[in-house]
């Protein structure tokens, strides 16, 4: 499974999910899928963004982790 770190980094920076569409662009309903970790496709320019935005490399914002954990 692919677990989304974007709640804890807007968390470090208090940011809101308007804040994060308006500085990148992308669409509120995306990053509101990534928040709550239940989106199943993200392109590749959104996690640019995304990663622009905080200053982070990918595996910053997203893990791989092992199910039966």
């Amino acid at each position: 499974m692919i677990k989304c770190h974007l709640s804890r980094l807007m968390g470090e920076q208090k940011l809101k999910v308007i804040d994060v569409a308006r500085a990148t662009g992308l669409h509120r309903n995306m990053i509101t899928l990534l928040y709550n970790e239940t989106a199943t496709r993200v392109d590749l320019a959104a996690i640019e963004a995304l990663c622009k935005l905080f200053d982070c490399k990918v595996g910053d914002l997203f893990e791989l982790v092992d199910e039966r954990d």
